[in-house]
């Protein structure tokens, strides 16, 4: 199985351990690469989402893998806007940028559990991403 340590930090407010810094512009980016298996995976270092997953968000099967993607690059393309906004978004919740590649077949459950990352996002903070 493939493991990204995506490596969200949403703690009261989120942040990142898998980000590079740019040498022109201080930005902070968040990317997503294969482990040795050639697999992805997302860890969120909040109980709270372990919690959301098991107890409020759908099954991974109610959702067609083409369906989360589709969703996914709505949500990544909003955050990213928001990101690139600070005087208007909170500068501390939308920290990352999320270098998220439409053409990358990242598989099923990567798929689900980025979704539900966006969909935590919304339910513990109250903002709604998919305009």
């Amino acid at each position: 199985m493939r493991i990204l340590f995506l490596c969200l930090f949403v703690m009261g407010f989120l942040g990142s351990c898998a980000t590079q810094k740019t040498s022109s512009v201080d930005k902070q980016e968040l990317s997503f690469e294969e482990n040795e298996e050639g697999d992805y995976d997302i860890i969120v270092f909040d109980n709270q989402y372990e919690y959301y997953l098991n107890a409020i968000a759908k099954p991974i099967n109610y959702y067609s893998e083409s369906y989360l993607k589709a969703k996914n690059i709505i949500y990544v393309n909003e955050w990213n806007s928001r990101h690139s906004q600070p005087m208007r978004y909170d500068p501390n919740l939308y920290e990352v940028n999320i270098d998220y590649r439409q053409q990358t077949e990242y598989g099923h459950e990567f798929e689900y559990k980025l979704y539900n990352f966006f969909k935590f996002i919304e339910w513990k903070y109250k903002v709604k991403l998919d305009r």
